[in-house]
Parts: C-alpha cells; sequence; structure tokens
C-alpha cells in the first residue's frame, strides 16, 4: 500500500474521531442544558424522562444550526490560515445538519411516540401486569400507527404524482419516503410557524413590560413609587432624632434607607428601559419585513433566489451577507428573535394555551406535547428563515431536499403572507394602544374597562324575561 494513501486515510479517521468527539461535546452539552429545565418544569413522579430531554435537545440544537453555520462561515473568511480553526470546516458543518435531521426524524417518529404510548399504556386485557406488558402495547400500538401513515402519505402522494416513478419511488423507505415524510412534517411547522411568528411578533411588546416595567411584586409603579416616598420620609424623620437610640437602631435605620433608594433606582431604570428596548423591538420587526420584501422582489425577477435552486459556494469561500461580519450578526440576532417570538406566539394562541407548562406542576403528558411542539417549530426555523431570505445560507442535508421548496409559487405565497399578517398584527397592536390613550384621554378609559370586564354571571334573566342585575 502506498505511503501517501495511508496518510490520506490517517488524515480521514482523524477528522471523522474529532468531528463526532466535537458533535458528542455540543449534544451533551445542549442534553444538559435541556435536563435543567425540564426538571423545572417536570411534575414529580415522571418517568422517561431521558427521551423528553433528548427531543429537547434536538429541538435547540436545530435551532442553533444556522447561526453556528452563519458565524463559522464567516470566521473561516476572516482567519482562513489560522492553525486553531482547522476544526471548523465544511465537513463538520454537513455533518451537524445531517445530525439534527436524523434525530428529529427519530424523535417526531419513534422516541416521542414511544414514550406517549408507554405512559398510556396498561397492558393487554388478560395479561400478566408489568413494564413487559406495556412495552409489548406500545410497540403495538406504534406498528399500528406506522401502518396508518405510511398508507395515508402513500396514498396522497399517488393522488398528487400520478405516474409509475413517483409510486415506485414510495416503496423506497430510507431514501425516500423517510424525507418525503419529514418533507410534509416540515411544511406543516412553516405553517405553524406563519400562524405563530406574527402573533408573536406584536405580543413581544407586551412580554417585555411585564417582564421589565411590570414584575408580579410591582404592580402598580405610582402606587409603589408613594409607597416608597412615605417611607423614606418616615426613615429620615428617625434618622434626625424622631426616635432614640434604644427605641431604633440607627445602623437599621440607614440600611433601610439604603434598600428604598435602591428600590427608587431599579424603578426608575426599568421606566428608561422600556421604551428602548420597545424601539429596539420595532427596529427587529421592521428589518425583517423589510428583508421579506426585498426577497420577494428577488423571487419576481431573480430565479437563483428560491431557497431550493440557489447553490451557493462553499462554506468558507464568500460572505453570503453584504455587510459581511455586521450583515452575518443582524442575521442571527433575527434568526433568534423569530424563533422566541414564534414560542411566545404559540403559547399566545387560545388552541394551544393549555400546552404552557408550570414550574413544577406540568405531567409528562403536557411535557411530551410541549417538546414535540418545539421540535416542530425550531426544524421548521432554518427552512422559514431561508424561505422568507433572512439569510442566504443554504439549507443543507435533508433540510434543502424539500419537494415544495422548488414550487414558486408555494414560496411566493408564503412570503406574502408572512409579510402581510407581521405588518397587520403590527397595526393591531399599535391602533389599540393609540384607541386606549384617546380613551384616557377623554376620560372614558373606566367606562370602557367596566364594559369590558363585566362579569357575565352577574346578570341573570328575570321571570319576566328582563335581565337583572344581582
Amino acid at each position: 500500500m502506498d505511503a501517501d494513501e495511508v496518510t490520506i486515510r490517517e488524515q480521514n479517521f482523524h477528522s471523522q474521531v474529532r468531528e463526532y468527539t466535537i458533535c458528542f461535546l455540543l449534544f451533551a452539552i445542549l442534553y444538559i442544558v435541556s435536563y435543567f429545565i425540564i426538571r423545572r418544569y417536570k411534575r414529580k413522579g415522571g418517568n422517561w424522562l431521558f427521551l423528553s430531554t433528548f427531543t429537547l435537545a434536538v429541538s435547540a440544537g436545530a435551532v442553533l444550526l444556522l447561526p453556528f453555520s452563519i458565524i463559522s462561515n464567516e470566521i473561516l473568511l476572516s482567519f482562513p490560515q489560522s492553525y486553531y480553526i482547522k476544526w471548523l470546516n465544511g465537513s463538520l458543518i454537513h455533518g451537524l445538519w445531517n445530525l439534527a435531521s436524523l434525530f428529529s426524524n427519530l424523535c417526531l417518529f419513534i422516541l416521542m411516540p414511544f414514550a406517549f404510548f408507554f405512559l398510556e399504556s396498561e397492558g393487554f386485557a388478560g395479561s400478566k401486569k408489568g413494564i413487559r406488558a406495556r412495552i409489548l402495547e406500545t410497540l403495538v400500538m406504534l406498528i399500528l400507527l406506522a401502518s396508518l401513515i405510511l398508507g395515508i402519505v402513500w396514498v396522497a402522494s399517488a393522488l398528487i404524482d400520478n405516474d409509475v416513478a413517483s409510486m415506485e419511488s414510495l416503496y423506497d423507505l430510507w431514501e425516500f419516503y423517510l424525507p418525503y415524510l419529514y418533507s410534509c412534517i416540515s411544511l406543516m411547522g412553516c405553517l405553524l410557524l406563519l400562524l405563530c411568528t406574527p402573533v408573536g411578533l406584536s405580543r413581544m411588546f407586551t412580554v417585555m413590560g411585564q417582564l421589565l416595567v411590570k414584575p408580579t411584586i410591582l404592580e402598580d409603579l405610582d402606587e409603589q413609587m408613594y409607597i416608597i416616598t412615605l417611607e423614606e420620609a418616615a426613615i429620615m424623620r428617625r434618622l434626625n432624632g424622631g426616635f432614640s437610640a434604644v427605641e431604633y437602631n440607627t445602623k437599621q435605620l440607614e440600611q433601610e434607607l439604603n434598600n428604598v433608594k435602591s428600590m427608587k433606582s431599579k424603578l426608575g431604570f426599568c421606566t428608561k428601559l422600556h421604551p428602548c428596548l420597545d424601539f429596539l423591538l420595532l427596529l427587529f420587526q421592521a428589518i425583517s419585513v423589510l428583508l421579506v420584501a426585498c426577497n420577494i422582489l428577488c423571487l419576481l425577477v431573480d430565479e437563483t433566489a428560491m431557497p431550493k435552486g440557489s447553490r451557493g459556494p462553499g462554506i468558507g469561500s464568500a460572505s453570503l451577507s453584504t455587510f459581511g461580519f455586521v450583515g452575518a450578526a443582524l442575521e442571527i440576532i433575527l434568526i433568534f428573535y423569530l424563533m422566541v417570538s414564534s414560542v411566545v406566539g404559540f403559547y399566545s394562541l387560545r388552541i394551544f394555551g393549555d400546552f404552557t407548562p408550570k414550574k413544577d406542576d406540568t405531567t409528562m403528558t403536557k411535557i411530551i406535547g410541549n417538546c414535540v411542539s418545539i421540535l416542530i417549530l425550531s426544524s421548521a426555523l432554518p427552512v422559514m428563515s431561508r424561505t422568507l431570505g433572512i439569510t442566504r445560507f443554504d439549507l443543507l442535508g435533508d433540510f434543502g431536499r424539500f419537494n415544495w421548496l422548488g414550487n414558486f409559487y408555494i414560496v411566493l405565497s408564503y412570503n406574502l403572507l408572512f409579510a402581510i399578517m407581521t405588518t397587520l398584527c403590527l397595526v393591531r397592536k399599535f391602533t389599540s394602544a393609540v384607541r386606549e390613550e384617546l380613551l384616557k384621554a377623554l376620560g372614558l378609559d373606566k367606562l370602557h374597562l367596566s364594559h369590558n370586564t363585566r362579569d357575565p354571571e352577574t346578570t341573570k334573566p328575570s321571570v319576566n324575561g328582563h335581565q337583572k342585575t344581582l
């Protein structure tokens, strides 16, 4: 055997070991973080926690795919000959995308259904109760579910693509059927993101206000400021001689005064910080809508703007952002912002309101439902970001093989719907705020509030058919 061939094989072996080690370390970090998150919300006594933790870690990995790939591309461009970043290469990035796709399929179609059916199983009637009976029932339910889904997708594909090639390709379970099924799940996830993200973008202003200006211990700022002022005046009178040293400790009074001043400074800081953050959120949303509008124009005049048809240079060959590293950083911020907004919008919708986890009081069934929902949203996030033109980074692995990404009308309609729905949600959000301010200025806010918060239980029909107030 040639010495050069041996050297090449050794280099490939060491590269693969290095990539596997890096992937394992990254996933281990995500798994540990996901474990503590689930433990924070899980009710005591739940089983099969590791499956939900694994799914949540895969979701986090799917969210980080695009940001990690974008920043890696810029780092390779900035330091092409650096010895310390030799491990960061195209092979590693492609491997991460392939693992994310593989683990997403594994969690969606095997692990999470198994965990759900196992929690609900008790064993077949007449069989001996125990773990073995529950596992047997779970496996039977999984086989039935897989057969049902296989039949539905096969019939749907046969009706849509009624040709011999499409019919025969469905018999290829690993190379065609599973990617095709995952493509359908991804389309559903993108539609769910299209529904949740605009709602979350308008909801973010309220959430930020609740976190900063009105925490749970400070329901009314004016009332709290008035109480703090009275407490400060009372403490100052005590320090000036209102009480003797025997009745009250001077050091304790000084400590209370410092606490009051610290509370006042925190209130003032939160009050000043809130408008700045509102402006920042509005700026991010305006940039997102502007990028989508530009992408719509590109789709109309340039075929390469399609997410499936665009095949740019390899990783580290050229910057995919017009503004270089600054533009890449902005893309990463927008991707994370869209993900946070989609999660906020998901839990803001009434249909998914019951899914909201509660600290130390969330059943395993709800945890499984939350993990599956977040996995669907996170797996569709790279596809949505590329489809909307938030980034020009090409989708890698099975993410770029989705059939519907090559349909011009679907991609264009998706961009138009996102721009229109986001704009309408923002307009409705700000017009409602202006309307409330006008009612407050006219002195009609209390009347409007009492009309909206009137309890329907306080009015009951009388014997004669007229309403009677209790």
